[in-house]
């Protein structure tokens, strides 16, 4: 198998689907905080940058040494056009409520903007972007032996979902969200899995043998036969980071982040990551990083996974993270999903996607990198989507000469 070591959808184009934040968090102090679907313009302005005043977090913390990011001596500075009008780019992020843009092109910044009061120190809170990184982290795992293989049962790590609709599903499924196991993703649905998955608490005891996620998935019924058909769960993206959790053995996902690849690979800025209710990072949502981090993180897939000509993943595992992974007998049109990475449809490259407008695309033929950090009205919509493709691919061409 390619990844064992010597140990044991319509939106693909676009910035639309991704987990919802809704599987609670442990907030900071005793006030109890209203689901960051709901926060108001003025909140999300304050909160987005300084999530950690908010919630509680782990801590990815930097190195002594710093990647330098070299600004190219021919900068870009296309005007975007939308509905028939074109507008400066500065204009553009401010109508679209977008904080941060960054476009590196051959290892080089070609553009670099920042709006909405936001400074390059400043972190952002970018909710599903942290799936991608989740599935860095598993690779890694991997490669350290830490994890055998993504063809393991998840039982093997979370023998507490044994007898239930995960039994028999392998990590392979389950990062690809291909388990069979039923689930409803309405946000808007107060009764769906999303949003009562979010209403257990932790009663104490082992952070994850009485985690309110684990308990609440092993309650899910299958729906198929793990395959036989694709649904977007964020309770799935979560219960991985549980499994990557029980697997490092009391290190922590932030510390495992940072030895891995915050520190090794020179980010400038320590990032955060958001607890849940049991105090572990959760798979599935918001981790905040400066906008060149993000770029570094762009940088280091570019870069196959490896940091000083040394593989941080194993062989093979980036290109089989960031291609689609639906078999296809179960496959919709449109559809298209790695390991916690959306693949484009054009197969010009993949993404890493949060709702209210975060991103991370990568083009590896194009030696390319467009972040979007945002704030926008809506989780997701399906203009402000369009809005956000109009902006990258307009970068993207003039980054490429065109």
């Amino acid at each position: 198998m390619i990844f064992r070591t010597t140990r044991i959808v319509a939106a693909a184009g676009a910035f639309l689907l991704a987990a919802s934040p809704a599987l609670a968090q442990k907030a900071v102090g005793t006030d109890p905080v209203p689901s960051i679907l709901t926060w108001t313009q003025k909140q999300q302005l304050e909160r987005y940058p300084a999530i950690e005043k908010t919630y509680q977090v782990g801590t990815i913390a930097k190195g002594p040494n710093v990647r330098a990011l070299p600004v190219a001596a021919t900068p870009i500075d296309p005007k975007i056009t939308w509905s028939g009008k074109s507008y400066a780019i500065d204009k553009f992020m401010t109508d679209n409520r977008i904080s941060g843009v960054l476009v590196i092109k051959n290892g080089e910044i070609v553009l670099e903007k920042y709006a909405l009061g936001r400074k390059p120190e400043d972190r952002w809170t970018t909710f599903s972007v942290a799936k991608s990184l989740t599935s860095i982290l598993i690779g890694a795992a991997i490669k350290d032996g830490i994890i055998g293989s993504v063809y393991d049962p998840i039982t093997y790590y979370l023998p507490e979902l044994k007898g239930t609709a995960y039994d028999g599903v392998s990590l392979h499924r389950l990062m690809s969200m291909t388990t069979g196991v039923k689930w409803n993703e309405d946000y808007a649905n107060p009764k769906s899995d999303v949003a009562m998955a979010s209403t257990a608490n932790y009663n104490g005891g082992g952070a994850i043998t009485n985690n309110p996620l684990l308990k609440y998935m092993a309650g899910l019924k299958r729906e198929t036969e793990p395959g036989g058909k694709w649904v977007y769960k964020t309770g799935e993206t979560d219960l991985a980071g549980l499994v990557l959790a029980r697997a490092l053995g009391g290190v922590s996902l932030s510390q495992y982040a940072s030895t891995k690849l915050w520190k090794p690979f020179g980010m400038e800025s320590d990032a955060i990551w958001m607890l849940d209710k049991a105090g572990i990072e959760r798979g599935g949502c918001c981790m905040s990083a400066t906008l060149r981090d993000y770029g570094r993180i762009g940088l280091f897939l570019l870069g196959n996974g490896e940091i000083n000509g040394k593989p941080v993943l194993p062989p093979g595992y980036v290109t089989a993270a960031t291609t689609n992974r639906i078999p296809e007998a179960a496959r919709k049109p449109g559809e298209n999903y790695g390991y916690f990475w959306w693949p484009r449809e054009d197969g010009a490259g993949y993404a890493a996607r949060g709702i209210f407008g975060q991103g991370i695309e990568i083009y590896p033929e194009e030696n390319l990198i467009i972040v979007v950090n945002s704030a926008m009205p809506k989780a997701t919509d399906r203009v402000q989507s369009q809005k956000t493709q109009a902006l990258t691919q307009t970068l993207r061409k003039a980054a490429n000469g065109e």
